[in-house]
């Protein structure tokens, strides 16, 4: 059996029926605004990540990242948006803006999701185990906002040899550039850049 089928014949089947109910929300577009960020100021602790009301969050979030954070949905493969994003910088929840990814654990495993060989912090995903399809795989949620991220597998690449593929609805993406302005400062340091101090 190739590497690539095995990469994809555990979420074969979820990813049909996904791809099926995100097609239909495609073929009838709505105009609901992407996702308000959460700015952090500087000296945020952990615990100050929350999960807003649900009310909120379907206000906040688009359709597809509602249904993927909440309900376990699963983004069509290649059609989103951080497959292909080699920019630097880090992923956060979309939900909560809780720290979880960097671009520097970031590889390309031909699966059409964005892959990571480990969190950027650890203490902020979780892991359960998922029966659905049939199928036992490892769920990865969010500690804090208990977002639906994706599922991580056995079959990635060295340090780690995990796959964390995630969606790309349940993350948002802040370039290095970036990271000082919206609160993240404290993760320039990886990227060789140093914060401002104030």
């Amino acid at each position: 059996m190739s590497t690539i089928w095995k990469k994809w014949l555990p979420i074969a089947a979820g990813t049909v029926i996904a791809t099926v109910l995100v097609n239909g929300m495609m073929q009838h577009p709505v105009t609901a605004a992407p996702a308000s960020p959460q700015v952090h100021t500087k000296g945020d602790k952990m615990e100050n990540y929350h999960k807003p009301s649900d009310a909120e969050l379907k206000k906040r979030l688009t359709p597809e990242q509602y249904e993927v954070t909440q309900h376990e949905g699963t983004e069509p493969p290649f059609r989103n948006a951080y497959a292909e994003n080699h920019a630097a910088g880090i992923y956060v929840d979309i939900v909560s803006g809780e720290p979880l990814f960097s671009s520097l654990d970031k590889f390309e495993s031909g699966t059409g999701w964005p892959s990571f060989t480990r969190p950027l912090e650890p203490k902020n995903v979780v892991t359960k185990t998922d029966r659905k399809f049939f199928m036992s795989r490892t769920e990865v949620r969010s500690k804090h906002a208990d977002s639906h991220l994706g599922h991580v597998f056995d079959d990635g690449p060295a340090p780690t040899g995990l796959r964390y593929c995630m969606n790309s609805a349940s993350l948002r993406f802040i370039p290095v550039d970036k990271l000082e302005a919206e609160g993240y400062g404290e993760y320039l340091p990886l990227f060789g850049k140093a914060a401002t101090k104030k």
